[in-house]
């Protein structure tokens, strides 16, 4: 499994910390950034995620800003990025289960890193039910492709 990383400055610690907790469990992990604490714009690195997501460069994306919001509405913009703004392991199986969330967007101030580790943990284990989800994620899908 493959896992692209990026954070804004308000995220990178949290980056860092589920960077390096991913390498322990053996995923392979690309980070695009950004580097230090140093101010940057969160659009830039939401984008180089969801766009190795969108082209199926990697399997799964996750984000760090400082709310999770930005960085959720940025790589939505991408076809086939379903980015989902997780604070819960609950919330992070249904994104996983009922929306097939294919990117993780966290919180670097409002989540705490304990409960990082299991909101990762649960979205990475969870596997995507099908059924009536599947009908619901065409329609979003017929909406990307331009039709209403």
């Amino acid at each position: 499994m493959k896992i692209v990383i990026g954070a804004d400055h308000a995220g990178y610690e949290v980056k860092e910390k589920v960077k390096n907790y991913l390498l322990k469990k053996g995923l392979e992990v690309e980070d695009v950034g950004t580097s230090s604490k140093e101010s940057v714009d969160y659009p830039d690195y939401a984008f180089k995620v969801a766009e190795k997501v969108s082209d199926k460069k990697v399997d799964f994306g996750v984000l760090v800003c400082k709310s999770g919001i930005g960085m959720s509405i940025a790589a939505n913009k991408f076809k086939n990025v379903r980015a989902a703004l997780v604070f819960t392991p609950e919330m992070a199986k249904l994104a996983r289960s009922h929306n097939d969330a294919n990117v993780l967007s966290l919180s670097g101030e409002f989540t705490k890193e304990e409960e990082v580790y299991k909101i990762i943990d649960t979205w990475l284990a969870t596997e995507f039910e099908g059924g009536r989800h599947e009908r619901r994620l065409g329609k979003i899908n017929d909406i990307e492709k331009g039709n209403k």
